[in-house]
């Protein structure tokens, strides 16, 4: 039979089925829920035997169906022991590091507080693990424990201070995100990682992307001081010197004192912009909007055309970058205005999107396109979206509030549409014309007597209120309309809505102060319809109102201000967007999706006025073992008589030391082509990711010169069969910039050196690497017990003298410290030199 893991089809129960093993259903005379049972404990067993095997792929299924058992919320408390058993003795030992991050993972998906101590112990194993994917299991397991036993949490600050001085990309962004879940206050943990995180973030997964540039964007908020300031004049900052360089620089006037940024804030500015390119949404809005809230004002402008480009998306993705760019277009309207036709509303579009568009159409409107914006209202309005037909004309009173130009053409084109054939039509334009008059009521009787001539035409009850209201409000300019209004409702009003009744007392109320000959008999008779009306707010304003304008001996001194207060004049409404205030939380988070503060926001603090010291983030550089040197007459060399590695290192030759780097600036500054990169290697003893045969290899390039350096990559490689993983190129790297990036070398078990070229833009240079023995060798791990048993057998090494002796001991055999975990452990490296004996 074959070997794997397969399901009964009737049972819906898991067995395991070894090579060589055969299985039978097991069945029962106690009836088909004892069957079902027995399924179960079957299913069980089997799992055990699997956690049990000595076949290391068996097991490795076997935590698989574990985990998949726990996430779906099946009680998997039987295999407890022998998962314990297992992450806890060999299999977070395993060579295999999948086994490894595997037996990790399943020990913290264990919801028991009893193993919290066995969990504490295997992350702090895992955080110092040789492979890199195991560390980031290690940093996933953090959350997990921190959530099941929070009073962890000081020793797992103890870990995540140690991940994130991880060098690799891939631990990078799961410790940030174990650093946000349990102590995003100790922001004294990233200043020594600030510099790294930033020039790593380019090659971090997506997701890692994402929660790198929250945290980051937290962090300056705390440490930079804000380039916002309305006097500050941009120096050595300027946008346009910075991402031009070719571009004649401004004069800044003497009498302005310049802005200077900090260099850790351009570095996080400088680092991030080229992720707008990526291809995943979140990345490019996490950009979005740590250039919102961290670059100086008129660098915004590079995130547009990105944000832009995420409209082509899904329309929850459209959703998402429409509500932000509605909020950043009411701040700053010149960055979307180029890109106005973008937010044009199409057919197929849903109606929330099209309400965003509009909403961005109307921030973007001004003096010199709002005749275009307006054409293609025109077109909304006629749309069968009602809803979106309906937002379509309040924008049309937003623009005719905004800008006074227009106010008259809008007030106008809303008058016409009170003849159209859709009652929300009429009701919106009714509500919009209601808000537009209190600006100017004194230049628009016409209107007000239009709007009257309809009112038995209109149904929608918003429509009939806001229709009473003018009539009230404004009795005075039109006094032989608003009596015969009323006349109307008094015989309507038992059948009307309560807020049309509500309307029509306070219309009652105004006539009769100002009008009471002919209104006096009317007021009275709605008066009293209110009183017994059934609805109690109609009952208690008619009772109020009744007292206020009646004089009585109830009234008391009420009566004397009653046109004060029903007659006062009243400010006009403030037409204004949705999104004003948004812009109080994070752009891009779920509260200002939300617009409400959802659980775990962290707000964004203000700027410092003075910046803290800078130098918390300086970090003692250690100086590489190797570094690549000239290849000795053998690598192509430079034209120039300038060097092209900045080498520090001396070298003795023929008797006298000299540097491999040129001692003269004036000769690296005067070259032509691209001198002063000093390139340095080492050996990180790191599993290579990418092929199992290669060796990992970490390099240093540093930019000495004074002038950019462009298209840094891996050219021809000798032997012509080399095997080499490249690092990706590097397209630019600026005077004094540092970047650190990995390859793969596949040396095939051999110390022959790798030769190849080294090229930037403009010149290439040969390259030579010969490794040590020892770095071609993979860790051996054992028990100190096997290693004491195979030290004995090598007791004939003993003839050897003293001295071969000592040699042999430090060259061949390093016993590294016990681990803390597991102390009857001790992980053990043998080069050649132990295989062979």
């Amino acid at each position: 039979m074959s070997s794997g893991v397969g399901y009964n089809d009737q049972t819906g129960a898991e067995t395991a089925v070894e090579a060589g093993q055969e299985t039978t259903p097991t069945t029962s005379s106690s009836g088909a829920a004892f069957g079902l049972f027995s399924s179960d404990f079957k299913k069980n067993e089997d799992l055990k035997e699997m956690l049990e095997s000595n076949k290391e792929s068996l097991k490795l299924e076997a935590m698989k169906r574990v985990v998949g058992l726990i996430s779906k919320g099946k009680n998997a408390s039987e295999l407890f022991p022998a998962v314990v058993k297992n992450v806890a003795s060999k299999n977070i030992e395993d060579p295999n590091q999948f086994i490894r991050a595997s037996a990790l993972r399943v020990l913290s998906s264990i919801r028991v507080p009893i193993i919290v101590p066995i969990m504490m112990l295997a992350i702090k194993e895992a955080a110092t693990d040789l492979s890199p994917y195991v560390r980031k299991t290690s940093a996933h397991a953090i959350q997990k424990l921190y959530s099941l036993d929070p009073d962890q949490k000081e020793q797992l600050i103890e870990v995540i201070e140690k991940l994130l001085k991880d060098k690799s990309t891939l631990v990078a962004g799961s410790v940030v995100v174990a650093f946000e879940e349990v102590c995003p206050d100790r922001i004294d943990l990233i200043h020594k990682n600030y510099r790294k995180l930033c020039n790593l973030l380019v090659d971090v997964e997506e997701w890692g992307q994402v929660v790198i540039i929250s945290m980051l964007t937290r962090y300056a908020r705390t440490q930079f001081t804000s380039p916002w300031k309305e006097d500050a004049v941009f120096d050595e900052n300027n946008e346009k010197t910075f991402y031009d360089s070719d571009s004649e620089e401004k004069k800044v006037p003497t009498e302005a004192k310049p802005y200077m940024m900090d260099p850790d804030h351009r570095l996080l500015l400088r680092n991030t912009k080229p992720l707008l390119q990526s291809r995943n949404t979140a990345v490019v809005m996490s950009v979005a909007q740590l250039y919102w809230h961290l670059a100086p004002k008129h660098e915004v402008s590079v995130v547009t055309k990105s944000l832009v480009r995420l409209l082509r998306s899904h329309r929850e993705v459209q959703y998402i970058v429409l509500q932000n760019i509605a909020t950043m277009s009411i701040q700053r309207k010149g960055m979307f205005e180029p890109y106005m036709k973008s937010f044009y509303v199409r057919s197929t579009d849903p109606t929330h999107i099209k309400t965003l568009k509009l909403e961005i159409l109307t921030n973007l409107a001004n003096e010199a396109n709002i005749s275009t914006i307006l054409r293609e209202f025109q077109t909304y309005v006629k749309s069968q979206d009602k809803t979106f037909a309906a937002a379509t004309i309040q924008a049309i009173g937003r623009c005719a509030t905004n800008i006074s130009e227009v106010t008259d053409t809008c007030l106008n084109g809303l008058v016409l549409l009170l003849s159209n054939r859709d009652e929300t039509v009429v009701a919106e334009s009714v509500v919009v014309i209601k808000k537009l008059l209190q600006t100017q009521p004194t230049q628009h009787s016409e209107i007000i007597k239009h709007m009257a001539k309809l009112f038995d035409n209109i149904t929608v009850p918003m429509a009939r209120a806001s229709i009473l209201w003018l009539m009230g409000e404004y009795c005075d300019r039109v006094p032989k309309i608003a009596p015969d209004v009323l006349r109307k409702m008094a015989k309507t009003f038992t059948t009307e809505e309560d807020i049309v009744k509500l309307q029509t007392v306070n219309l009652a109320a105004k006539l009769y102060l100002t009008n009471s000959k002919q209104t006096k008999l009317l007021t009275q008779y709605i008066l009293n319809l209110g009183k017994y009306d059934q609805n109690y707010d109609i009952r208690d304003r008619t009772r109020f109102i009744r007292q206020l304008i009646v004089p009585s001996e109830k009234s008391g001194a009420l009566n004397k201000y009653a046109r004060r207060i029903l007659l006062a004049p009243k400010p006009a409404p403030v037409l204004e967007s949705a999104f004003k205030d948004r812009d109080r939380f994070q752009l891009g988070t779920l509260s200002h999706s939300l617009n409400v503060k959802a659980s775990g926001y962290q707000e964004l603090s203000d700027w410092p006025a003075v910046a803290p010291d800078p130098s918390v983030r300086n970090v003692e550089v250690i100086e590489p073992v190797k570094e690549w040197a000239p290849s000795l007459g053998k690598a192509k060399q430079p034209k120039s008589d300038a060097k092209f590695y900045s080498d520090d290192e001396e070298k003795e030759e023929e008797g006298s030391e000299r540097s491999s780097s040129s001692s003269s600036e004036d000769d690296s500054s005067s070259s032509s082509s691209s001198k002063g990169l000093a390139a340095k290697y080492h050996f990180p003893r790191q599993p290579c990711l990418y092929q199992p045969s290669m060796v990992s290899v970490q390099v240093i390039l540093t930019n000495n010169s004074d002038h950019v350096l462009e298209e840094i990559h891996i050219g021809e490689r000798s032997p012509a069969g080399l095997n080499v993983h490249c690092f990706n190129t590097i397209e630019r790297l600026e005077p004094g910039a540092s970047v650190t990036v990995s390859m793969g070398v596949d040396f095939s078990d051999s110390t022959q050196a790798a030769n190849f070229q080294l090229c930037t833009k403009e010149d290439q240079f040969g390259v030579s690497i010969q490794p040590a023995v020892g770095e071609l060798l993979m860790p051996f791990t054992m028990t100190e017990a096997d290693f004491n048993r195979e030290q004995k057998q090598q007791n004939y090494t003993s003839s050897l003298n003293d001295q071969t002796l000592q040699s042999f001991t430090q060259n061949n055999v390093i016993l590294m410290q016990r681990k803390a975990a597991l102390p009857q452990y001790a992980t053990l490296y043998f080069t050649l030199g132990t295989f062979l004996m």
